[in-house]
Order: structure tokens, then sequence, then C-alpha cells
């Protein structure tokens, strides 16, 4: 494999020699685990050799977390430090009882290098954790390294239009910095996920169906692989890895601590939202299907229900790149009455914020599925009734999204009609209740969905999660990962299948 820049160009040992990690014997991630124990012989006579002595290693050392800050910029926290419970938590309330080794914000790239050298040398978990927003809590590694990107988050604009963006960067600052340049880049809404997983999962937003998935305008990326060599992977070279990070999930083959993105002119939007009353969600899903199936991508829109003990209700927003007035006019062929609407001209940050939401901590569960084609309007709107608490929500693809072919990049579902979430708040006491309904919906949507998800909703309780996240892309996933991290380094509980 090819390696550029940083220690790359070193071999597994010297890489660790140089962060002061290995010493003689030292097991190194790359190589083979010690073998059994091979007994000696239980007795001997003349006509054999004596029986061989063998000498066993033991297991790894635990880390010197000392020698780790020694030999760092960043910042190492342990528990009992007075930062570390709360630096330690994620966006998700629910997943609080994870408790790392130490968190370390690391400030360069050379930093997190020497985090994955103490979590390959001790054998210990390791996840890094952009915006903290993984639905499962899987940036928070039970007993490991918490690998904290938030002091890595440089974003700088280009004359050519490209912008170098670090993994610690949050969508709010993106939309910020990217419209002081007049540029803009398709991605998510809520304004605390991080660049760095929503793109490795695919990035599915409001722009999409105009100017694709967020991973679809990656250019380059730097990575820091299991053996500590640093991979500049491209359409020029590293491109299996490139071709993995583009929809094959975050944590799976490296950290990331650099993007660079293609962007756009930053275009002027005209956003909506329309609400219908309680008892209406069958009527409205099934002309809002037919209207997005003919829209142009310049339309991107989201059908909401909202579980209700009886009669759910629901709403329909979206976005349009282009005038209010050519807005209006594909709203008036939507053959449905809304009890409220509002239509808004918004510039590139404002349309942002729009949908950006609060962004706060937030207790939930959820799941999801991915939509072939149109789903049935009346099954719909009975998995929602009874639910009270839990929604629906049905974003459209199609347009640019499907424009790249399904084995392109690592993102499978390029031919679906929409992406479903399911989304449950909760607290503590009704998670269980919550997690129940949210399956019983993802299980009962299966009936015309088939066996897909979208791993940017990771759902750990997803059945057969590994063919629904990635579908035809598994195999060639699986061959990436052996590739750039034979000894796992990178293992998580839903981490591609080496």
């Amino acid at each position: 494999m090819e390696l550029s820049g940083g220690v790359g160009m070193m071999d597994r040992r010297a890489f660790l020699r140089v962060a002061g990690l290995a010493g003689a014997g030292s097991v190194l991630a790359s190589c083979s685990s010690p073998g059994p124990v091979v007994p000696g012989a239980p007795g001997t006579t003349s006509s054999l050799p004596p029986p061989v002595t063998t000498t066993t290693t033991g297991p790894p050392p635990p880390p010197n977390w000392d020698s780790l800050r020694a030999r760092i910029s960043g910042t190492v926290l342990l528990p009992g430090d007075a930062e570390f419970d709360k630096a330690r938590l994620a966006f998700n309330p629910l997943t609080d009882a994870r408790k790392p080794a130490a968190l370390v914000r690391c400030k360069s790239k050379e930093d997190v290098q020497v985090c994955v050298g103490v979590a390959a040398e001790s054998k210990i978990p390791i996840a890094a954790r952009g915006g903290g927003h993984s639905y499962a809590g899987y940036s928070t590694p039970e007993g490991g390294v918490q690998v904290d990107l938030s002091e890595l988050k440089q974003i700088q604009v280009r004359p050519d239009g490209t912008v170098r963006i670090g993994a610690g960067a949050r969508l709010a600052d993106v939309y910020t910095e990217l419209a002081k340049a007049g540029r803009c880049l398709p991605a998510g809404s809520c304004p605390t996920v991080g660049i760095a997983g929503l793109t490795l999962g695919g990035g599915i937003g409001v722009l999409a169906r105009k100017f694709g998935l967020t991973c679809d305008r990656l250019d380059a990326a730097t990575v820091v692989a299991a053996d500590g060599g640093v991979l500049e992977a491209s359409g020029a070279k590293e491109t299996d890895l490139f071709w993995a990070l583009r929809g094959g999930g975050g944590g799976n083959f490296g950290i990331v601590t650099e993007f660079l993105f293609s962007t756009f002119p930053a275009p002027n939007l005209a956003v909506f939202t329309l609400r219908f009353p309680a008892g209406s969600v069958a009527n409205v899903l099934g002309a809002w299907q037919q209207w997005i199936a003919s829209a142009p991508p310049e339309l991107w829109s989201s059908f909401v229900v909202a579980g209700a003990a009886r009669a759910p209700a629901c709403h329909i927003s979206g976005c349009y790149v282009g005038a209010v007035g050519d807005l209006t006019g594909l709203l008036a062929q939507l053959n449905v009455r809304p009890s409220s609407r509002v239509v808004q001209e918004k510039d590139y940050l404002q349309g942002m914020r729009f949908f950006a939401g609060g962004g706060q901590r937030e207790s939930f569960v959820a799941s999801s599925r991915m939509l072939p084609g149109p789903a049935d309007p009346a099954k719909i709107a009975q998995l929602m009734t009874g639910r009270p608490g839990v929604d629906l929500l049905i974003d459209s693809l199609g347009g640019a999204v499907a424009d790249i072919g399904p084995s392109d990049t690592a993102f499978p579902h390029r031919k679906a009609f929409a992406s479903a979430q399911i989304y449950g708040k909760t607290d503590a006491a009704g998670a269980a209740r919550a997690t129940t309904q949210v399956a019983e919906i993802r299980d009962a949507m299966s009936e015309f969905t088939g066996v897909t998800g979208y791993v940017n909703y990771i759902d750990p309780a997803m059945p057969d999660w590994a063919n629904a996240y990635y579908g035809a892309n598994l195999p060639r996933l699986q061959q990436v990962a052996k590739a750039v991290d034979p000894g796992k380094v990178f293992g998580f509980a839903q981490a591609v299948p080496r």
C-alpha cells in the first residue's frame, strides 16, 4: 500500500520506536497474534530430540498515559481529571454510560498517529469523535482511546473553489465560512453534526437532489491508518480507500484528519413548510410521493409523520434551488390543501439555518430504511398510529444522487426513492419502550424496503446490518478493510467485517 507523508514511509516498528511506544519484543498490531503455548512432550527417549522450551509473550502492556502526554501537542484527559466526565459526552445522553480509558484532544495529525500507536500496541479500542453524533455512541469506545478531533476544525476556502476542512469542523461553521466566500457544499442540517461522520457515511442533505451527497464532492482525504502511516486518498492514489471513504461509514478504515472538497457557487434558495391536520397522513403521503417523483432536481422535500395515540399528523418541508415564484408554481401542483403554509426566500446560509434546529443534546433511539419506490400510504399511517413520541422522516432522493452508479462509491443506495428515518425521542426511563416501537416500525417497513438502512443512522439492533448498510458493495469494503487494517485496530460492534 502506498504511504504518503508523515511517518507513512516508516515501517510499523520504526513508527512505534519514534513515538516512544515500542520496546524489544513488542507485539505489533500489524503482525499475527502470538499462537498458543506449545506444551513440551510428556517424556523423551534417546531417539527423540529434547523437548522444545517455549516462551510466551503475555498480554500487551497497558498504555503509558504519561508517555503519551509527553509526545503530543494536545491534551490527555483521564478518569478523575476535572474535565473528563463532561468532555467524553456525546450528543445522545442515552450513551452517557460509555466511558473511554482516555480522551485525547488532538491538535495535529501527528497527535492522531501517536494515539493510534498507543491503541495498537496496547490492543485497546480506539475511535475518533468529530461531532459526537454516532447514534449508537460508537465514537466513545468503552475502555479505549477517544480521539477528540474538535481542535482540527480549520476551514480554508481556496481560490479554485475547493475547500480544506479539518475533521473536527461542524456544519454550522462549515456553512458560515463557505457563505463568506460565496460557495456552498451539499451537506446535512443539524448544526452540531461533524463534517467527518457525515461525509464518510454518504451525506444526505437538503441540497442532495441538485448537488449530490456530501461524499460526492470529496476530492481527497488525509487518513491516519492502522499502522500509524499517513495516507493521502484521492481519485489518483489510494483509490480503493478513497472509494471506501465515500459512503463506507465512519471509523472503519482509519482516522481522517482533513478533507478536500469541491464546492459550488452559493445559490439563492426558497424554503417551505406545509402542515396538515391529524388523520390526513395517508392522503397527503400519497399526493406527496407522486409530486416529488416528478419534481425537478432543484426541489428537495421531506415528509414527516408525527406518531400519535390515535390519528397521526404530518407536515412537508423542503428547499428549492431558485426563486420563490418558481417554487410557488411547483407547490400548486401538490394536490392537497395544508392547514398552514410558510414559503420564504433565503440566501444559502439562511437556508441552511432554516433547517438547522437547536443542535442541543437530545435523548433518542433511531433506525432507518431506504425506500426503493413509493411506500403504501395506508400502511404508513397505520404503522404510526399508537406511536406517540416517534417520528417517521422520509427524505426524497433521486436527482444528482442517482446520477452516480451504486458501485461507483461505497454508498449503495443511489437508486433509492427516499430514505426513511424512524426517530423516537425519549428519556432513559422510556428508552426500552421507544426502542421496541422503533424496531417494530423498522421491521414492518421491510415489507416494501427489503433489507436496507443508512449507515449514518446506525442502529445497534439492525437485523443483517452489514448488508442493510452496504448492499452489494459489502465484499469490496471488506477487502479494503482487510488491506488497511488487518489487525482490526479500528474494530467496533458494527465495523465492516474483516
